[in-house]
């Protein structure tokens, strides 16, 4: 009877996350300017202030002098240049996290997307 019960509940969550869940092509749109604003490295969070990384509408992007492509593919944001290629979640509150290996820890670093960049200007 527990396991038909937890069954149930999986499929019932599973049902929430389907109705509920929002539009693919609200998810996709992720161009602005980006701000780096945390890093945690080997544990410890520390502030950033790099530069910023810019997603262009036309599918390009910029960081530091890196240049390339960009695409979203699901809930990853896949940036493509010819001599590397990186990816990050796309994380709510318009944040996206690169996680890479660093010594034998795994260190991220988010970028956010600022209100202001959205084309709010005011709190109303």
């Amino acid at each position: 009877m527990a396991r038909l019960s937890h069954l149930a509940g999986f499929f019932v969550g599973a049902l929430v996350l389907l109705v509920f869940a929002p539009a693919g092509t609200a998810q996709t749109e992720v161009s602005g300017r980006y701000k780096c604003t945390e890093m945690k490295i080997e544990g410890r969070i520390a502030p950033c202030d790099g530069a910023p990384l810019i997603l262009k509408k036309d599918g390009h992007f910029e960081l530091r002098g890196w240049e390339g492509d960009y695409r979203v593919k699901g809930e990853w944001l896949v940036l493509t240049a010819p001599e590397r290629k990186s990816r990050a979640k796309i994380a709510p509150g318009h944040r996206l996290i690169f996680t890479y290996p660093c010594g034998k820890d795994t260190c991220e670093v988010t970028f956010e997307r600022r209100v202001a960049d959205l084309g709010k200007t005011s709190l109303g």
